[in-house]
């Protein structure tokens, strides 16, 4: 089945029409520039990093180990951030830069070692100064 031609011709017009029109309307809906705007403000947030390590007994990456991460001034109880040690056992946070000594802690409730024994870990304290990068080791010991 073919289109007759005045059909054809009609909706040639009106696919071309739409198209211009949209070529009009498209960039005063979205631009490019807005989203590289809103990308270079969120760039530019100043941040520090704390990245580390979950190290087992027998001195090997874990992986799976929650990690808690709280200010020093703060109670035991309150956590600010929870990250998890991925395949190579490691970890990563964004912490607001200045001055402040945060605590970094295990949580083993739901950790399971594979020889079935159970392991314990002591906390680190880090210190943060600026904008920075602190790495850190947790090792879990039995």
């Amino acid at each position: 089945m073919t289109i007759p031609k005045v059909r054809s011709i009609q909706l040639f017009r009106m696919l071309s029409s739409f198209a211009i029109v949209s070529a009009f309307l498209f960039p005063l809906t979205f631009s490019p520039a807005d989203g590289l705007l809103a990308a270079q403000k969120s760039a530019t947030k100043p941040y520090a990093l704390i990245a580390g390590t979950v190290w087992g007994p027998d001195d090997r990456p874990v992986y799976g180990v929650t990690v808690n991460i709280r200010r020093a001034k703060d109670k035991p109880s309150k956590v600010r951030w929870q990250v998890f040690s991925n395949h190579m056992g490691e970890f990563a946070q964004r912490v607001p830069p200045g001055e402040c000594e945060y605590i970094l802690s295990a949580d083993l409730k739901h950790f399971k070692p594979a020889d079935g024994k159970p392991v314990r870990v002591t906390p680190v304290t880090v210190h943060i100064y600026a904008e920075e990068r602190q790495d850190v080791g947790l090792h879990l010991t039995r």
